[in-house]
């Protein structure tokens, strides 16, 4: 982690522009074409959640302004992002969240996700991460989600991005799942999540 120079930093004007702004979080929905993701979690085996999981936190770690956060007027910046994720146990209703770090390797990731949820038996667990390192995750499968907003504590400077889905649709021989983000403005814009959008289709295609 990195303590940022706010008076040097090129973002200043704009963050202290939303700064006394109560409630600076915004949530937007767009659609992504994981027609090759599911082709690859059939060929190997793997959970397409997880692999969509892995997915959209290195398309948000592509995009440099995603590694910065606020702490309460101090800017300071991560080099990686973790991702925390929702899961449910077979035949459950009750939730719990899932935190590792993703790696480099796909594969990798998907096969620690699914031991690490099986083994687990608290709601959450703790690590060696900072609280806003993290990614949180949801995913409604029963369902398309068209539009998000996730529980929090009202605190504008809260810096941890909220991704979620739902069902996916199939569309001839394509799959496309609407994905919504929630981020706050003191620190993302737009332009920083059409970024992250074509990190994210690059990413498919290299599969």
């Amino acid at each position: 982690m990195t303590i940022i120079d706010k008076e040097a930093w090129p973002r200043r004007e704009i963050y202290d522009f939303f700064a006394p702004v109560s409630d600076p979080f915004y949530t937007l929905t767009f659609p992504v074409d994981v027609t090759a993701l599911r082709a690859w979690c059939r060929g190997h085996g793997a959970s397409f959640y997880p692999a969509m999981v892995f997915a959209v936190t290195k398309a948000m770690e592509a995009v440099e302004a995603f590694h910065y956060k606020d702490r309460d007027g101090v800017i300071v910046r991560h080099d990686t992002l973790v991702p925390s994720f929702t899961d449910l146990k077979p035949g459950g209703e009750f939730y719990y969240m899932v935190t590792l770090e993703t790696g480099e390797d796909l594969a990798d990731f998907c096969r620690r996700a699914k031991e690490q949820s099986a083994a687990q038996t608290e709601f959450l667990t703790a690590g060696p991460w900072a609280a806003d390192q993290l990614v949180h995750f949801t995913c409604l499968p029963w369902f398309p989600l068209t539009a998000l907003k996730n529980a929090k504590d009202c605190n504008p400077s809260d810096s941890v991005p909220r991704a979620g889905w739902g069902r996916w649709e199939e569309q001839g021989d394509r799959t496309s799942l609407l994905v919504s983000l929630e981020l706050n403005h003191r620190l993302l814009d737009g332009v920083h999540v059409g970024k992250c959008y074509e990190a994210l289709n690059e990413w498919m295609k290299q599969l």
